[in-house]
Order: C-alpha cells, then structure tokens, then sequence
C-alpha cells in the first residue's frame, strides 16, 4: 500500500510539472506575442501619422494652389511666366484631389487606426496574461488566453501591412527604450543596486 501511495504522490507531481511547464511555456508565447503586438501597433501608429500628414497636405495644397491659380494679378501679368505658373497651379489644384480620392488614403487611414488600437490593446492584455494569468491553473490560464489569440488572429486576418520603412523607424524607437515603462526601470535598478 505505501509503494502504492508514493507512486500515486510521483504520478501527482509530475501532472503538477507538467502544469507548470505548460503555464511557464504559455507565457513565454504570451511575451512573445506582447513583443509582436508592440512592434506592429508602433509601426502602425508611425503609418497612421504619415497618413495623417499625407491626407492634410492633399486637403491644404490644392487649396493653396487654387488660391495662387485664381489670383486676379497672376492672370493679367504680361509675364509668360507668370500664367505658366497660374496653370500649373489650376492644374494641381484639380488633379491633387482626384489623386487622393483614388488612392483611398482615407479608408487606409480609418483601417490603420483601428489595428494601431487593436495591436497596442493586445499588447497590454499578453503581457498581463504572461505576468498575472499564468499563476492561474492552466485551464484558467489557457481560457484566458484564447480569445486574446482569437482577437489577434482577427486583427492579423487583413494582412494591413505599414512599409517597410515604418517598421525599420519603430525598431529604432523600441531599441533605444521609447517604449520601456520608467516603473519596469525602477525595478530593475532597485534589484541591481541591492543584489
């Protein structure tokens, strides 16, 4: 009977190992998968702001240059090139707003602003299913963690993609700490200092 019961007590350890090793593994992906989300909702973000920029300069421009094109003292100048430059201007003015419509900057933009959003919020929920789920029992951990890779699997459906560029500028920025929380340094000097 008692090899019976320290078999049964390994047995029960081992599940307990197990458990742990599936936990420990879970949020090694969730930090992972909190690493992946920073780095798309920041190029995302550096995206959404050139868009931003772009969308403003084909609002302004064309304004700008229709003013230039319909001003009485360009028109009537006896100077050739002062009438090339009204109708370049009138030119620009009209062609600058069917190009924008036609590149659908704006659907572009409402669509990277929602998965900047969607990336940054599920960066925040891997990372606290990583640092606060996983002491949970694994189920508990893996009901938690499913509808976040659920959500993360709908945002990636769109294959919305920043250029490459976007991504080269946010690795920089998360490389050189922009991104590092001043409470996560704090710690980390504390237990330096008092190891």
């Amino acid at each position: 009977m008692v090899g019976m019961e320290s078999h049964l007590w390994q047995r029960c350890a081992q599940g307990l190992s197990i458990m742990a090793s599936k936990n420990t593994e879970l949020a090694l992906e969730c930090k992972r998968l909190s690493e992946s989300c920073l780095y798309t909702s920041t190029a995302l973000f550096i995206w959404l702001r050139c868009l931003r920029t772009t969308r403003i300069v084909f609002v302004v421009v064309p304004l700008a240059l229709g003013s230039i094109a319909g001003w009485q003292l360009l028109k009537e100048s006896p100077v050739q090139s002062a009438r090339l430059l009204t109708s370049i201007c009138a030119f620009l003015a009209g062609l600058l707003p069917t190009v924008y419509a036609a590149l659908k900057l704006d659907d572009h933009l409402k669509e990277c602003k929602h998965l900047a959003g969607e990336f940054k919020n599920l960066q925040d929920r891997f990372r606290q299913a990583a640092l606060v789920s996983s002491k949970k029992p694994s189920s508990d951990f893996e009901e938690d963690f499913q509808p976040l890779m659920k959500r993360l699997e709908e945002a990636r459906a769109g294959s919305y993609t920043a250029p490459e560029w976007c991504f080269a500028s946010a690795q920089g920025k998360i490389k050189k700490g922009d991104y590092d929380f001043d409470v996560d340094l704090k710690s980390i000097e504390e237990a330096a200092a008092s190891g």
